[in-house]
């Protein structure tokens, strides 16, 4: 699969889940059940993946974790909040780089239509 295709399944599956569940659960809730419904589609899904930081060609384990990787191509982060704010798309963007990948999907369920709540950056620049 591409990149492309894999973001279409996750962006099915945040549609689905959010239609099942509704908005204002925890961010945990989404993420397990994300994790699920991927895995449910035949899709490899990796949760709470432990991201180095490098530093002076030292990887260090600071304590970053980002939400899952899918195919090992697109990296999701969950949010449950009121707004995402910049710092969000940020820790997305940094995540991208420091596991070298191209595509990631900022996802917040406390929204009334999910597709208010899905951002997508690529290549390091919101689209």
């Amino acid at each position: 699969m591409t990149e492309n295709e894999v973001a279409r399944e996750i962006v099915d599956a945040a549609y689905k889940i959010h239609t099942t569940l509704g908005p204002g659960l925890l961010e945990s809730v989404y993420r397990e059940v994300m994790e699920y419904e991927l895995k449910k589609r035949g899709l490899r899904v990796q949760k709470e993946v432990g991201v180095p930081v490098i530093y002076e060609e030292v990887a260090l384990e600071v304590g970053f974790r980002l939400d899952l990787i899918v195919e090992d191509l697109v990296i999701i982060e969950l949010k449950s909040v009121e707004k995402v704010l910049p710092v969000h798309h940020k820790q997305l963007l940094t995540y991208l780089r420091l596991k070298n990948k191209r595509l990631g999907l900022l996802i917040n369920f406390n929204v009334t239509l999910i597709k208010d709540g899905i951002g997508r950056i690529a290549n390091g620049m919101p689209t």
